[in-house]
């Protein structure tokens, strides 16, 4: 038995650290899993945020190659002064963004414009002409292949300039051919065009080099904004993209990660609040086990020792060892003492168990609950005589009746002398009194010993839970009499409460109970001792 025991303590005092272990493992794994997850959810966004800006930067690129597609084709050098002819004509529809074809001869020391054609001439033409040769020639990617198709994006004086240009070979000359491509045209015109399916919701603007916006409106910098540029034509601007506003975006995953953080951490505690529970449970039951094991000893103990008596006395009657008549009627006294004293303790475990079982039932009718007391302190009459105790009965005259038990409450009276024998012997003598107050009836029953410990007060009507001088002046005893007639009380609608006397001697235990409506009883005086230590 012992080595089961030991096994069983081995056995738990492992669960429970690898139950915490355990519950810590999952909830980090949980809270890892969820953190990789929102990770991935985010990169998820951000990728699709990024492939929608690639798209729409390419949609611009394309448009404005295929324009310079269309110029190339109409800039025929054979006939250098009929570009205009064939373009023009379509220009509006087939290249809406080029303003202006330009041929320069490269082998000329001054480029000059070897064939010029406008969609609107004017003054800009010319001051463009002037800028070409004189300042954006120079910014030009002139190295590498020559029939190559190249894009210039360059400001100057705070116009943004977008140039498209080749190089190209005739009659042993080289040429260069440049489209002007209308930035104001390309923000205005095109740019709202190609830009304006975008989803409802989302967001999308261009900036240039300085940060400061071109077209669209204005987009808070987030976790799920992305800045792309122009590949090849505007390249030194940027789109920006967010699906949603970053506000909302930034918010919306704030308050996911918080749910989701929130979930593991109310997980954790629930399993680490169940374990709680679980030892709480498990502790209880193993200190109940205990005391039902002490339980058990004492009852036996108690039992034990009236049944000792009983048999002693009884084999000197029947081996007529006593010498007199009186010293007969003694021993047949004492006896009789003992069986009651047994009866009771019977009596307490069998009432006990059917608490226990939620089967107790009382008998209530009009009684008097002086005549309970009284039977009560009369069965300790030859106990006191014994043990040298003064038992005194005081019961007023004027003692309103109540619904009551009488077996019952004469068990809690015995109950309540009984624990201030085993505990108070030193005082000498115990007080029992009967009085009516107010709408109740007061049954006091005091004694004179060391008192009881504040810190046990409140648990001493606890079943099986037997204050520290029990254990210091190993008082034998079963531990459920306090709790019987705290149930006793209670079943009668009252109550029961320990005290300190005011002299500050010993205990007093007050079980109050309610007075019925009936007028009160009128009864002779009490003799104040009915029991008494001293010879009579």
């Amino acid at each position: 038995m012992p080595r089961s025991g030991t096994s069983y303590k081995l056995l738990y005092f492992a669960l429970v650290p690898a139950i915490v272990a355990a519950v810590f493992l999952l909830g980090g794994i949980a809270l890892r899993t969820t953190l990789q997850i929102e990770k991935a959810r985010q990169q998820s966004v951000i990728s699709a945020t990024l492939a929608v800006a690639s798209e729409r930067v390419d949609r611009l690129d394309k448009l404005v190659i295929e324009q310079d597609n269309v110029v190339l084709a109409h800039a025929d050098l054979a006939s250098l002064k009929a570009i205009g002819d064939r373009w023009l004509p379509t220009a509006a529809r087939e290249t809406p963004t080029v303003r202006a074809i330009l041929v320069l001869d490269m082998d000329n020391p001054e480029h000059e414009v070897a064939a010029f054609a406008s969609r609107s001439p004017g003054r800009e033409d010319d001051i463009f002409r002037r800028v070409l040769v004189g300042r954006l020639f120079s910014q030009m990617n002139l190295t590498g292949t020559t029939d190559e198709l190249r894009h210039l994006h360059h400001v100057l004086d705070g116009q943004s300039y977008l140039v498209s240009y080749w190089q190209r070979s005739h009659l042993g000359r080289r040429y260069m051919i440049v489209a002007w491509h209308d930035v104001r045209r390309i923000v205005h015109d095109v740019l709202p065009r190609i830009y304006r399916d975008i989803d409802p919701g989302s967001r999308m603007n261009v900036i240039d080099e300085e940060g400061r916006i071109v077209f669209g409106p204005p987009i808070k910098g987030g976790e799920f904004t992305v800045g792309r540029p122009f590949p090849t034509t505007l390249y030194n601007w940027q789109l920006q993209v967010a699906l949603t506003t970053a506000e909302e975006l930034n918010q919306k995953v704030e308050n996911q990660r918080f749910i989701e953080l929130a979930m593991v951490t109310l997980a954790g505690a629930v399993a680490l609040a169940g374990l709680a529970i679980v030892l709480a449970g498990s502790m209880k039951e193993r200190r109940l086990a205990q005391l039902k094991s002490d339980f058990v000893a004492n009852v036996s103990h108690e039992l034990k020792t009236p049944l000792a008596l009983i048999r002693m006395f009884g084999e000197m009657l029947l081996l007529e060892k006593a010498p007199t008549p009186e010293k007969r009627r003694q021993y047949l006294q004492i006896i009789m003492s003992e069986s009651e004293r047994l009866t009771a303790l019977i009596e307490n475990v069998l009432d006990f168990a059917k608490v226990e079982r939620g089967k107790s039932a009382y008998s209530f009718e009009p009684g008097d609950v002086g005549e309970a007391v009284a039977r009560a302190v009369e069965i300790f009459a030859h106990r006191a005589e014994r043990e040298s105790m003064n038992v005194s009965l005081s019961i007023s005259p004027h003692l309103p009746s109540a619904m009551i038990d009488a077996r019952a409450l004469e068990l809690a009276t015995i109950n309540l002398i009984d624990n201030a024998f085993k505990y108070a012997k030193d005082g000498g003598k115990v007080e029992v009194e009967v009085v009516g107050k107010s709408s109740q009836v007061l049954i006091r029953v005091r004694d004179f010993g060391p008192g009881i410990d504040p810190d046990d007060r409140e648990r001493i009507f606890e079943r099986f839970v037997r204050g520290k001088n029990a254990g210091e002046k190993q008082v034998r005893g079963s531990g459920i009499g306090l709790a019987l007639v705290k149930h006793i009380a209670e079943s009668h609608g009252g109550e029961i409460s320990v005290h300190t006397p005011d002299d500050g001697k010993g205990s007093l235990f007050i079980l109050a109970l309610p007075a019925s409506t009936a007028e009160p009883q009128l009864r002779g005086p009490v003799q104040p001792a009915v029991a008494s230590g001293t010879p009579q």
